[in-house]
């Protein structure tokens, strides 16, 4: 386990809470400080691994644990995981692991672990998320009284919708990347058919997510030769195309790169104003996830705010609607954390 951010913060006094985020390819966990009050948790100490490095959740949180958290007491732990969750437990999606709340408490000796989706935990990250955080692509007109969503396409596709509840903004834990992909353009409609003939049913996630964008990639090539696309990666397991095709689209170096990234674009776009409708998302839309940041100039562009825009009658009210991305390293974590720091505020009392 490599660390990727090591702030090292004094926490004498204070309660130490434990996060983590597992996703399809990453995992990190941290420990952070917290004096309450709904301030944001300090960092103690981060670190990442290959998800697939390990072969469950508790050996992963052993490993950290030994590391950074000789001779503390956790207070409390959220995980937020990428899959459904039910009874505090969830089998992932993408990863043949089976996360279980109580057998980490038991294990760990924690008194209250809970376990989020990892959409609903990175929302916990949005009310605390700073300005320099934070790249607007539509200023619209923030309401402070309404509802927000999330996106956020990578290994896969999250969202979720952030209900205004007395006062506070509260995610919904959803899985609307395995629903259905809407084809709207003529463009989308083959890129469809194509992809039904080789899955039979095509979801959101296999058009907006890395392995989507390598799929749409695979239809704009029809066969013909390309670097971008040959080869999988320099470690087992890790596909490379992904990051391979947004830089070769975005420095022009291939026109069927760019126009499987024009694609990915334009049905994110659409597929987050989407969200914005179903949410009444006046407060705003974020995009998260690990695409976005690295495919900002095409989101800053009417190839994606059209989409967003482009919904008939409520068009006026679309084009109102704030649009940011989240830029911050590993927003789900620091949700993850907030939440933890809720789940010890709520022990305690």
């Amino acid at each position: 386990m490599q660390p990727f951010d090591r702030k090292v913060k004094r926490a004498q006094r204070m309660p130490t809470l434990l996060a983590a985020d597992i996703g399809g390819t990453n995992a990190v966990c941290g420990l952070f400080a917290t004096t309450g009050g709904g301030a944001r948790p300090d960092p103690i100490a981060v670190a990442q691994t290959a998800t697939l490095d390990y072969d469950g959740i508790e050996p992963l949180l052993a490993t950290f644990l030994e590391t950074h958290a000789a001779g503390r007491t956790i207070e409390a732990a959220v995980v937020g995981v990428a899959g459904p969750v039910d009874d505090n437990a969830s089998d992932l999606t993408n990863v043949p692991w089976r996360v279980d709340g109580s057998a980490i408490a038991r294990r760990f000796s924690i008194r209250s672990v809970r376990l989020l989706n990892d959409l609903a935990a990175m929302g916990r990250a949005v009310t605390v998320l700073r300005a320099d955080e934070l790249v607007t692509l539509q200023e619209g007109r923030p309401d402070p009284e309404g509802n927000a969503a999330l996106i956020a396409p990578g290994t896969g596709l999250g969202a979720t919708i952030l209900h205004r509840v007395d006062g506070r903004l509260v995610p919904v834990a959803a899985e609307p990347g395995h629903t259905d992909f809407a084809a709207r353009t003529e463009a989308e409609i083959d890129l469809l058919h194509t992809l039904t003939e080789r899955f039979g049913r095509v979801s959101l996630e296999h058009v907006l997510s890395g392995p989507g964008l390598v799929n749409i990639g695979t239809v704009t090539h029809r066969g013909a030769p390309c670097r971008v696309m040959d080869g999988a990666g320099a470690r087992q397991g890790e596909d490379r195309r992904p990051h391979r095709i947004t830089e070769a689209a975005l420095s022009r170096r291939c026109h069927r790169c760019a126009a499987a990234l024009d694609l990915f674009v334009g049905a994110l776009g659409a597929e987050a104003g989407n969200l914005g409708l179903r949410a009444m998302a006046s407060a705003g839309v974020h995009i998260g996830g690990g695409i976005a940041p690295h495919i900002l100039p095409a989101l800053n562009s009417p190839k994606f705010l059209d989409p967003f825009r482009a919904k008939g009658p409520m068009t006026g009210l679309m084009a109102a609607m704030p649009i940011q991305v989240i830029g911050a390293e590993q927003p789900a974590l620091l949700g993850a954390a907030v939440a933890a720091a809720e789940l010890a505020a709520q022990a305690a009392s």
